[in-house]
């Protein structure tokens, strides 16, 4: 096992989110506070004689949204980043968008699709809102911590 691997239970905050027009640029999104995360899976089907009625099935296609809640903070790099993607569309509500995993491991997209859900909008005595779906757009870039490939 490498020096410092993590092992066991970890709090979910270690996650972290980064934001930026290329990997380079990219900075934490502060203020955010929840994430989930979906699989959109394709699978071929198809029945044989061979196996007597029972189905075969390939793996044949993925995708991944990752739904992300928190606060509007002005100023923050990778908060401004994603906030100034709410007005825009085609090629222009893209940009890199990294995941580092507790363990290090970084999957990310160049060209990820920034979908913003909520902005500023809540009660009187709220903060305001940043919320967002980032989904993948073509295949990710997953880079393993060191000393684990």
């Amino acid at each position: 096992m490498a020096e410092g691997k993590k092992t066991g239970v970890f709090p979910c905050y270690e996650n972290q989110f980064q934001a930026g027009a290329a990997k380079e640029s990219a900075t934490n999104i502060k203020d955010m506070e929840t994430f989930s995360v979906a699989f959109d899976n394709g699978v071929e089907e198809w029945y044989t004689y061979g196996e007597e009625g029972w189905v075969n099935r390939l793996m044949t296609a993925k995708g991944i949204k990752i739904s992300i809640k928190g606060k509007r903070n002005l100023g923050d790099a990778g908060n401004d980043y994603v906030a100034e993607k709410a007005f825009l569309n085609g090629r222009n509500a893209e940009g890199y968008f990294g995941w580092t995993f507790p363990d290090g491991t970084v999957v990310s997209w160049d060209r990820a699709v920034y979908s913003i859900t909520a902005l500023n909008a809540a009660d009187a005595t709220n903060a305001g809102p940043l919320e967002f779906d980032v989904m993948s757009n073509g295949k990710p870039q997953v880079t393993l911590p060191a000393g684990t490939e």
